[in-house]
């Protein structure tokens, strides 16, 4: 299914996950106790945090694209905090949407530097500052890096694609969690279920029994008359590729032809060349998903294959217009909460010198 989530992952547990089991139970023990005790940097600026619970897509990507427009509407400066999938920096560095290829920065932060700015870096505290001070930015929002626990996060809304849910509901290696949800659920501050489907009303119900706000919210195509009507051969290197196939057949599109690959997959010259050639031997029309095309606009496309190519672009809806303004408020809120809490603890400090 992915490079970094295999098939078994996400089917009924068997002998693999049995046989992988006590490295998962270090795996899950090592994980919880790092999100408990590992040292968190405060920074001066709130920070919202959308992650998720497992290795591999779920939506985050629109998701805090959609958090970052309403902070535009809330008059606030929002940026980015992004690893950055293959990113090859070694200090902080904020990305360039027209100049930066995928292979230096990664594919997601490409996206979203098209609303805000981005800083990518495993450093996000050294990031968060990067993004205040050379940008104004006065709300971070933080692309996954949910169980990494390096910088201090005011509000982590986790969201988890309701079709895949927590796969096996095994820790890594032998599922796909990150770590137990039990240890996962503490730092969590709502849960966001994306799109539909029942795979995910097990973690749904967990987290509303912990007293985690419940949100709902789905994927709508930018652009839906483009494709109505059309025969394609579709191709994509995500999380879930068939959501891709799934989401062109819900506007009305024909997926003639598919082709999967990896998560975050850089295309080589022949794949794109057999692509092209077998859409025009078939008569269908080219389209991927905008992640994998952020990742063709620096890369090995052949003379041509760019213009060509049709881009389903898809945006985050939630199903209640006022819950991103909650979630923004919530976070500004603990972030005030924060502030407070250090002034406070400042003048106790002072009241005891002599």
């Amino acid at each position: 299914m992915t490079s970094e989530a295999p098939p078994f992952w996400w089917e009924k547990p068997d002998w693999r996950v049995l046989a992988l089991s006590p490295v998962s139970a270090i795996y899950g023990m090592v994980a919880g106790r790092r999100m408990r005790h590992a040292p968190r940097e405060k920074v001066a600026a709130p920070v919202l945090c959308v992650g998720n619970f497992t290795v591999g897509g779920s939506g985050k990507t629109p998701v805090a694209i959609a958090l970052a427009k309403q902070a535009k509407r809330m008059q606030l400066t929002p940026g980015f905090l992004s690893r950055g999938h293959g990113g090859s920096f070694a200090k902080p560095h904020v990305v360039d949407a027209h100049h930066d290829a995928a292979k230096h920065v990664g594919d997601e932060p490409l996206l979203l530097a098209e609303h805000a700015p981005v800083a990518v870096t495993a450093n996000r505290a050294a990031g968060a500052k990067l993004l205040m001070a050379e940008h104004g930015c006065d709300f971070l929002i933080m692309d996954d890096g949910f169980q990494s626990a390096r910088i201090h996060i005011d509000y982590a809304l986790v969201v988890v694609d309701a079709r895949f849910g927590i796969g096996n509901g095994r820790v890594i290696p032998g599922g796909p969690l990150r770590a137990k949800i039990v240890d996962q659920l503490v730092f969590t501050g709502g849960l966001l279920k994306m799109g539909e489907g029942s795979a995910a009303d097990t973690v749904v119900r967990q987290a509303a029994r912990a007293g985690r706000p419940i949100f709902l919210a789905h994927v709508e195509p930018a652009n839906p008359a483009r494709f109505a009507g059309g025969r394609f051969l579709a191709f994509a290197g995500i999380g879930h590729p068939e959501k891709f196939f799934d989401t062109l057949r819900g506007v009305g599109g024909e997926v003639a032809l598919s082709r999967a690959f990896p998560d975050h997959h850089f295309y080589a010259a022949d794949e794109l060349a057999d692509l092209a050639a077998l859409a025009k031997r078939e008569g269908l029309r080219l389209v991927t998903t905008a992640k994998d095309a952020a990742r063709l606009r620096h890369g090995a496309a052949p003379a041509g294959f760019l213009e060509q190519l049709d881009v389903l672009e898809i945006d985050a809806v939630f199903e209640i217009d006022h819950v991103p303004e909650r979630i923004i408020n919530e976070t500004l809120d603990a972030w005030r909460q924060r502030k407070m809490t250090v002034l406070s603890l400042g003048r106790r400090e002072a009241e005891r010198r002599p």
